[in-house]
């Protein structure tokens, strides 16, 4: 008995590492948090500051707080402008980089208390908390680690310019965010823009165990690497721990073989490209074209869309941006909301949908059971025309969803084939769409020009003894957030060691995460607006045994 027990427990064991190894490593998986993020497709961003007064985008303090007085705020419209188009979720600026907190807080005297706002008793968070639960919708929060008024300035990730005000602050940031999420309800999301470099551990610990992390060092969730709203395919789901760790990884750090799972949101504005209201800015509003765009190349390929929302002086969202958010909420329930079949919950290689007869296609959506982790590698759709499979295209990454769509064709069936995978494929739906007055989306490449741009020239009469120093200007080259690479070509290239790279935003020196060396290579993760003509550039210190003339170009690494 005793032996029949044991080779009972050897097979078992034997079907459990079948089951994880039988395709290479243990996949990583979503958990609770991340997967309940990952389910509801679509976010609304909400952007609201003393910025909406002006027309900056960064807040310079010069509005003045007895101007900040939106007497027909409404977070109930806040809400309905989100279900428009579809989002499940709100995620409020509650503190942008100049530090006015939209909540009740002793922490500052620039807020809410100190406006003529429901004469200084408002608390737009708590309203919004409230509107959120009416309207069954997910509250998140973005708390700036940063703020002006403290001299922890734009990169800094809440580091004060002055050392002596470091524990200062840092006391008063904890006491802020322990506010937001102890005081409002659950909030889903934690939004760090830029990182954190104040240590919060104990905090997310407590009060945002189950809440997913934007950037920052406890970060469960990346930034794309640009604020186009548009992701380059493939886009994995899975990175490195290593590079997680950075508090700043983006789409470029996905791996198929990494060892955490860490998704991609995929964040942009309404009016290209500007965060806050303004008479101006909204002239810039995105048409129903290019928002569709947004979504084929973000919940398409298997990311979070996150689309923003601009309250103006009122405190209202505007008609025209109203209409806009309803225009696509349609179109995409246009495209998308009937299916002319569907398959749900199959495993394997190969999946076919059958047609009761033959009809017009030409978009596919394929649903990973991502839960178990993101398994297929490479697949290929084909559709059955008069007796014979064509091809009609292939793909990839897949992870929650991938719109596939290609020239129309009459077929009775469509066969999905996974060619490659990690271990068995879990197909969670597997559905076919005809989508009249169809027009693809743009093409696109991970560059946004064909050549580098030159940016700086130096000659061998700059070197002092073995050493120069660059100062590359970008504030005229670098426009929105994004990634960037610097690629220093020296005449001679032995013995030529880029030894430190450092990027200043206004004289402010960044976070030496945002700037990583490879070679002569350096890479910038620029997370600020700088559309506000600010001073932008990267110091480059080299050392060289021979004098050697060259030069730095410039080239953004991904698409804007």
């Amino acid at each position: 008995m005793k032996k029949h027990a044991v080779s009972i427990f050897l097979l078992l064991s034997i079907l459990i590492f079948r089951a994880t190894y039988s395709y290479g490593q243990e996949l990583p998986k979503p958990s609770k948090a991340q997967y309940r993020w990952h389910e509801q497709e679509r976010i609304m961003f909400l952007h609201f500051a003393p910025t909406t007064w002006s027309e900056a985008e960064q807040n310079d303090h010069s509005v003045s707080l007895d101007r900040i007085n939106p007497k027909k705020l409404d977070t109930d419209q806040w809400c309905e402008a989100a279900l428009a188009w579809g989002a499940q979720g709100i995620i409020f600026v509650a503190k942008h980089s100049g530090g006015f907190c939209w909540w009740q807080t002793e922490t500052t005297n620039y807020g809410i208390k100190n406006t003529p706002y429901k004469d200084g008793k408002g608390d737009v968070l708590k309203e919004l908390s409230k509107s959120c639960k009416k309207y069954g919708l997910s509250l998140r929060t973005y708390i700036y680690p940063g703020d002006k008024t403290w001299g922890a300035l734009i990169g800094s990730g809440g580091k004060t310019r002055d050392p002596s005000k470091q524990e200062a602050y840092n006391k008063i940031f904890r006491k802020q965010l322990t506010e937001v999420l102890t005081d409002y309800g659950e909030i889903m999301e934690v939004w760090f823009d830029g990182s954190c470099v104040i240590d919060v551990s104990d905090i997310i610990e407590k009060h945002a165990r189950n809440s997913v992390i934007f950037q920052g060092p406890h970060a469960s969730l990346r930034w794309p690497g640009t604020e186009s709203g548009k992701l380059f395919y493939p886009a994995w789901n899975t990175v490195k721990s290593e590079d997680l760790k950075t508090g700043v990884s983006t789409q470029v750090h996905g791996n198929p073989n990494g060892d955490v799972w860490a998704p991609l949101e995929t964040n942009t504005t309404l009016y290209d490209h500007f965060w806050f209201w303004s008479p101006e800015k909204v002239k810039k509003r995105k048409s129903v074209e290019e928002l569709m765009n947004n979504y084929y190349k973000s919940v398409g390929y298997g990311s979070v869309f996150l689309l923003n929302a601009s309250p103006d002086t009122t405190g209202l969202i505007p008609v025209g941006d109203l209409d806009r958010y309803r225009e696509f909420g349609e179109e995409i329930k246009r495209r998308f909301d009937s299916p002319l079949a569907s398959l749900k919950d199959k495993e394997g290689n190969k999946v076919v949908l059958e047609f009761q007869e033959s009809m017009l296609v030409n978009h596919a959506v394929i649903m990973e059971d991502y839960k178990y982790g993101e398994r297929i590698r490479k697949y290929k759709i084909e559709g059955l025309a008069s007796g014979k499979w064509l091809e009609l295209t292939q793909g990839i990454s897949v992870g929650r969803k991938k719109i596939d769509y290609f020239d129309e064709i009459k077929v009775e069936a469509l066969k999905l084939t996974i060619n490659e995978s990690a271990a068995k494929p879990l197909i969670r739906s597997f559905s076919a769409f005809y989508v009249d007055n169809f027009s693809p989306p743009k093409k696109q490449s991970m560059h946004v020009w064909s050549r580098p741009q030159v940016v700086l020239t130096w000659n061998s009469n700059d070197i002092k003894s073995h050493q120069l120093t660059l100062r590359v200007e970008l504030n005229n080259k670098i426009s929105v957030p994004g990634q960037y690479v610097l690629t220093v070509k020296p005449e001679l290239t032995e013995n030529f060691k880029i030894k430190n790279a450092s990027m200043l935003y206004d004289g402010n020196l960044a976070l030496k995460e945002f700037v990583k060396i490879d070679g002569l290579k350096v890479f910038i993760n620029q997370t600020a607006q700088i559309t506000d003509k600010r001073d932008l550039y990267v110091i480059l210190d080299i050392e060289l045994k021979e004098p050697s003339p060259g030069k730095v170009e410039f080239l953004p690494l991904l698409i804007h």
